[in-house]
């Protein structure tokens, strides 16, 4: 996109600085007149406005942003009434002319925030106190996030970080091309001077109006940010820094006192076995999909960072996602939000995937010993049943022997968009992790959750390097306090009661196991040897090295972040992440990704990385 098509890019992107689309706005619930041409950053408190002007923007793309990460991933399938743009992303043949390819928004933020760092006065002080630091930060986050998703998308990209005012700046410009390498090489020195810094907080329980069918809704300002070392783990980890992207993960979590969500799908301490449907109805009630709701924005447990959608289109911008899955957020009365016309379901992969994982409770028995007190059975993962509804959600549990129809996804009655999620956090971790040749460390965070157990000397499924990296860091002398019991598995959020507790290797959900299932289901695979060269015949002469260990570690990672972040727009992005892994580790990435989105019937060879990118459009 060089000369007159950058010129022509470019262009629009002056209306960002040029128009009134930094100030408070209709979403944001406050009254401005301000003008927005050249807008002065110079005090203290003008800029906040401009800050929420940049949060605006975030609004404009988020359906886009969504929508892109979705649909190319193979957790969703289209139906009879999805909208055609939805279907040429699915099966990757969207050309330029789809409402969903528009680099342009991404560009519209990066410009407002390439203003802001440019001309904020960073001199201003309230006695000793930097009054600028938080909300800067908050803007480099911005910006480095948008240049990732642009990435992601398209590839290699124009990049520039002077702020585009007039028509003048483009003329013979030359905007380098940059891939998502040299983008984190540019952006990441000056996020990490930031490290540490918190969010700005303009509020945590902000009214932002009613519904069309009369709910209200709020916003927590805090959460409309996106944390510096958050964004930084991430530009680490899509390009292979993973010790730089498990420090900086590890940072936001230290500095915050961010415990893992809690496990809220658990039957214990029940006499005698679990049934079906009976105990599995009890827990779906027990609702986990309240780990990360963010409708009154309070709420939301495991909300890191998300994009609050205006709750009409008079007040602002509004979002196509929850229609797609069935619901119409802004529907007249609460009685006709479900709606029949669902364009999105849940994939044949997905039903593969849940359907019959083990689930693990503990039962109490008379005399047992502690091993004895733990059951399973193949009731697959609970979060399927909380997030789908399989009749009109006003009743959702059904009777084994009712029709199913349709089906509702139900993640999205917020009518929000969520970026990250502190389960998020946790799981980009353990990819860093078991990258750093550590699998059985990320393991203990599907196990066990944080608990002092894993460092002691009883605990010996875990290596004396994993237990190092846990006494370092979440149990060093400043940290143990904070996170010596967060017993909150990551994979019990949906499939039970996983962690040994005071008993060690009681669970029957063990790392050594979860291993030797996956390596069988890979010797299963129809191309196996394309994918694993190799990997077959050591898994037969039982001749497995630490390196099939870790991929195969990365390939619960990967099931469990789609158990985990199913339809919320982020599964296309993370199986990218994870190809590249496997590419730098010499793995066949690129036959990877094109094995698991098969089902999507792409009309190109994504063997080829060029293929996975939209056209960007000019």
């Amino acid at each position: 996109m060089k000369n007159k098509n950058m010129k022509r890019a470019t262009a629009m992107l002056l209306g960002t600085v040029l128009s009134a689309s930094f100030i408070f706005t209709s979403c944001m619930d406050v009254e401005s007149d301000r003008q927005a041409f050249e807008p002065d950053l110079n005090s203290k408190t003008d800029s906040v406005f401009y800050a929420f002007g940049i949060a605006q923007g975030m609004q404009q793309l988020a359906d886009q942003y969504f929508f892109q990460g979705e649909m190319r991933g193979e957790l969703v399938k289209t139906t009879q009434y999805t909208d055609s743009m939805l279907s040429q992303l699915k099966d990757f043949s969207a050309t330029i002319a789809n409402k969903y390819d528009s680099a342009y928004v991404y560009y519209r933020v990066i410009n407002n925030c390439n203003y802001y760092l440019t001309h904020r006065n960073r001199d201003l002080r309230t006695g000793a106190t930097d009054v600028t630091k938080n909300e800067y930060a908050a803007v480099l986050a911005y910006r480095a996030w948008a240049y990732l998703q642009l990435a992601r998308n398209y590839g290699t990209v124009p990049f520039f970080t002077e702020p585009l005012t007039s028509i003048s700046q483009i003329d013979d410009n030359q905007f380098p091309d940059y891939n998502i390498d040299q983008i984190a090489n540019a952006l990441c020195p000056e996020l990490a001077s930031y490290s540490g810094t918190p969010v700005p907080n303009y509020g945590t329980n902000i009214n932002i109006g009613n519904t069309n069918s009369g709910g209200s809704k709020a916003m927590n300002t805090t959460k409309i940010f996106i944390p510096v070392d958050v964004i930084l783990g991430d530009l680490y980890l899509e390009t292979g820094k993973y010790k730089d992207a498990a420090d900086s993960y590890f940072k936001y979590l230290s500095t915050t006192k961010t415990l893992m969500p809690p496990v809220l799908a658990q039957l214990r301490m029940r006499s005698g076995d679990l049934s079906y449907p009976t105990d599995i109805l009890r827990i779906w009630a027990n609702t986990y999909s309240n780990i990360f709701t963010a409708g009154n924005s309070s709420t939301g447990l495991d909300i890191v960072s998300y994009i609050p959608m205006s709750v009409n289109s008079l007040r602002g911008t509004v979002t196509n996602v929850p229609k797609a899955f069935g619901l119409d957020y802004y529907a007249l009365s609460a009685t006709d939000r479900w709606i029949e016309n669902v364009q999105l379901e849940k994939s044949d992969a997905y039903n593969k995937l849940v359907d019959n994982l083990d689930y693990y409770y503990w039962k109490q028995v008379s005399g047992g010993l502690p091993g004895q007190n733990f059951a399973s059975g193949k009731f697959g993962d609970m979060r399927s049943l909380s997030n789908i509804y399989p009749n009109r959600p006003t009743t959702p549990m059904i009777s084994d022997d009712e029709e199913e129809t349709t089906e509702w996804i139900n993640k999205f009655q917020s009518g929000n968009i969520i970026l990250y999620r502190v389960t998020t956090v946790y799981l980009h971790l353990c990819e860093a992790l078991n990258r750093m040749e550590l699998p059985d460390a990320a393991f203990a965070f599907l196990k066990e959750g944080l608990t002092t157990n894993l460092i002691q000397p009883q605990t010996t499924w875990l290596s004396d390097e994993a237990k190092n990296y846990f006494l370092n860091t979440f149990f060093n002398a400043a940290n143990e306090d904070i996170f010596k019991a967060n017993t909150n598995p990551i994979h019990g959020h949906g499939l039970g009661d996983t962690a040994d507790g005071n008993y060690p290797d009681a669970s029957p959900y063990k790392f050594k196991d979860e291993i030797a299932r996956k390596f069988k289901e890979i010797d299963a695979l129809e191309n196996k040897e394309a994918i694993y060269p190799g990997l077959s015949a050591r898994i037969a002469a039982g001749t497995t090295t630490k390196a099939d260990t870790i991929m195969a570690m990365e390939e619960l990672l990967c099931d469990e972040e789609a158990m985990e972040f199913c339809f919320e727009g982020t599964r296309w992005y993370d199986l990218m992440r994870f190809a590249r892994h496997k590419n730098r580790a010499g793995l066949q990435g690129n036959a990877w990704l094109a094995d698991k989105v098969k089902s999507n019937n792409p009309v190109k060879s994504l063997l080829t990385e060029s293929n996975w990118y939209l056209p960007i459009r000019k």
